[in-house]
């Protein structure tokens, strides 16, 4: 969720480390209950469990996916004018109706493949097109904040 790269791989990390711990408790109870006739109910339940962990760690490497491959764009007006008819044009693109001015809104555009997002936007009737990442490509998503019309850092 923070778009921290070094956080990434520590929970890659983490997963393997408990993976790995999860399957020797596991092989263990496994060997335990083969010699323990009185308590083996107790410990095939046990491994059961366990064994629901799988789901659950599939689902959160699922989710880490997605996040990878979704741009978080804060889009804020910090022009002088209502904006309207707000496009986000490139990669999964998107729509904003409209943004007074100082409001913000998030958009969430899916990282297709290589590409760029850019923006068109009317104010005062004039189109008006910015660029808000130069270049994106699956598994660079990340949160980012863009001002419309103002001073932005060059981003990719």
């Amino acid at each position: 969720m923070t778009s921290s790269f070094e956080l990434l791989f520590v929970g890659y990390g983490f997963i393997a480390l408990t993976g790995l711990i999860n399957v020797g408790i596991l092989i263990s109870i496994l060997v335990k209950a083969t010699k323990d006739n009185e308590n083996r109910k107790k410990l095939l339940t046990t491994c059961g469990l366990m064994l629901l962990n799988i789901p659950v760690m599939f689902f959160y490497c699922w989710v880490a996916i997605l996040m990878l491959n979704t741009m978080r764009i804060t889009l804020i007006n910090s022009t002088q004018t209502t904006l309207t008819n707000i496009n986000i044009v490139g990669c999964g693109g998107g729509h904003i109706d409209k943004l007074e001015v100082g409001q913000s809104e998030t958009v969430w555009v899916d990282i297709t493949g290589d590409c760029s997002i850019n923006i068109n936007y009317l104010s005062n009737g004039q189109k008006i097109e910015e660029s808000v990442a130069g270049y994106v490509t699956n598994s660079m998503g990340q949160k980012m904040k863009h001002n419309i019309g103002g001073q932005n850092e060059e981003q990719f």
